[in-house]
């Protein structure tokens, strides 16, 4: 058994302007979260971004999205988890992911950053990289030098068609991840037809 999940942060950039944007794959699982569970997110400054309260499985989880841009959401995870007393394993971030084609989820533990600002922030403020993690691929350009231009872009309806059936899975599988039961998880996702 992995740790229970007593917080789920989703990466992003804040406003309308990157709203569509591949780099908020991870706002928009957690804003799919909030519908499914009934949560509705405020702004708290405290916590230097927008954060909701949900009851999965019969557990409550605290659902974040940071308020700080990208490179320094671990301002915003560092905030909420060193008030509620939360353990880094018990830490679920939710990002895009370009080694993943669109209409890919995959769970991972721990691991490096592979050039992700949001996760290397993250791993350098809270305490090493030893939080779960899903990523949500959102496909590669092709070339280094196109990858933020990429990130930044607004996703095409057909990847979004893609991304919203991969976070489907991924929601079908959060209650085993949130009660702990992370391979049992990582299994059934990786298994279904995605990629």
């Amino acid at each position: 058994m992995s740790a229970r999940i007593e917080l789920i942060v989703g990466l992003g950039n804040p406003g309308r302007d990157y709203a569509d944007t591949r780099h908020n794959a991870g706002f928009w699982f957690v804003e799919a979260v909030a519908r499914k569970y009934g949560g509705s997110f405020k702004y708290d400054r405290k916590f230097q971004g927008e954060v909701a309260r949900v009851r999965i499985e019969g557990q409550e989880v605290w659902l974040l999205k940071p308020d700080t841009f990208m490179n320094l959401s671990g301002q915003a995870v560092q905030a909420l988890m060193q008030f509620y007393k939360i353990d880094l394993a018990s830490v679920l971030v939710v990002h895009d992911e370009l080694d993943l084609p669109a209409g890919v989820a995959r769970l991972k533990q721990g691991g490096g950053h592979g050039g992700h600002n949001g996760l290397r922030d993250i791993t350098q403020r809270c305490g090493g990289n030893g939080f779960q993690r899903l990523r949500l691929g959102i496909g590669h350009p092709g070339d280094k030098s196109r990858v933020t231009g990429h990130v930044l872009s607004k996703v095409s309806r057909d990847d979004m068609a893609d991304i919203e059936q991969a976070m489907a899975a991924a929601m079908d599988v959060l209650p085993q991840v949130v009660s702990g039961e992370f391979q049992k998880a990582m299994n059934t996702l990786h298994s279904n037809s995605n990629g």
